[in-house]
């Protein structure tokens, strides 16, 4: 399953490894699923990082390149898609970009917004949920 994680996952996997994001992203990680990453999402993390948590800058950056080795890398691509209008966050509009382009399965998410959006394709779906295995991803409803 192609999973695409979302940076407030990667954020909480990497400064709580004991989290379920983290053990989403472990998850993930694991064949047969293929974990996704974008560039955009690399950046908010940094970005975020950078602003709350100055003193784990060091850290997180070892904690991205180590991920880097392991997860698939997709650029934001420039084109608009129709669902970026249903959700609220313009910036995350660029994610859900990067999610279309990449053919994730799954969006993995702790986002109200991008959860609350009405995206159907890929199916949204929590951290909590993806690890208790509390979904369907062939459902769109």
């Amino acid at each position: 399953m192609r999973c695409f994680l979302d940076s407030n996952i990667l954020i909480s996997a990497g400064l709580f490894p004991k989290s379920v994001p983290a053990a989403a992203l472990m998850k993930a990680l694991t064949p047969p699923n293929v974990a996704i990453v974008c560039n955009y999402s690399l950046d908010e993390i940094r970005r975020v990082i950078n602003r709350k948590f100055p003193n784990k800058s060091g850290d997180l950056e070892l904690f991205l390149s180590r991920l880097l080795l392991s997860v698939e890398f997709v650029t934001t691509p420039d084109e608009y898609h129709n669902d970026e209008v249903k959700i609220r966050d313009i910036n995350d509009r660029l994610i859900l970009r990067a999610v279309k382009n990449a053919d994730a399965d799954i969006f993995i998410t702790d986002d109200k917004d991008f959860i609350e959006s009405m995206v159907t394709i890929p199916k949204i779906i929590t951290a909590s949920q993806f690890v208790n295995d509390d979904y369907n991803c062939c459902s769109t409803d």
